[in-house]
């Protein structure tokens, strides 16, 4: 889908990765925003995590080069139950993936633990209930402001990308 692509790399955009960042990115689906990052870090290191093994499957074929370089790591885990990714992150990205997570703001709380101090956040969320509207998007915007503040991040600001249902992104850095 077009929009799923659109909706993908402007978040990717936002986040604002360096060549050498270590990026993961929960609930990678097909793995469009995986090779976004990849392309924006080609020094770096990007993970990617999703419960599906279908989707795992998939993201590894859009991503067969770079995970042959050894650039991009795919795994079939929940944010439950985060793997360790070595070293701390620079940057994390999920994109309408929060409102499926057990305990969102518990799991946020560990997922700022994988970041270096400053490192950045990035939650998108496109809601799909039928009649969604702008005030739709906000409303989930402001609830995914609600979950990072009580995580604990700070610098938090939002963007919205005009499609049908708009998209929020919020923003936030590790302090």
């Amino acid at each position: 889908r077009g929009s799923n692509q659109q909706r993908n790399r402007w978040a990717v955009s936002l986040l604002e990765v360096q060549p050498t960042d270590r990026v993961l990115e929960i609930g990678f689906g097909p793995g469009i925003a995986i090779a976004e990052l990849a392309g924006r870090a080609p020094q770096g290191h990007v993970y990617g995590i999703d419960h599906s093994e279908v989707m795992v499957r998939q993201a590894g074929r859009r991503n067969r080069a770079a995970i042959r370089a050894r650039r991009v790591h795919l795994a079939h885990a929940s944010v439950d139950q985060l793997p360790s990714f070595g070293e701390p992150l620079d940057a994390i990205l999920a994109v309408n993936s929060v409102k499926f997570w057990p305990d969102p703001s518990e799991r946020l709380h560990d997922v700022r633990r994988l970041l270096r101090p400053a490192g950045r956040i990035a939650l998108v969320s496109q809601p799909r209930c039928p009649g969604a509207t702008r005030d739709t998007t906000e409303r989930a915007a402001q609830e995914l402001q609600d979950l990072l503040t009580r995580a604990g991040f700070t610098r938090l600001r939002t963007e919205i990308l005009d499609l049908d249902p708009p998209v929020a992104c919020v923003l936030a850095t590790n302090p």
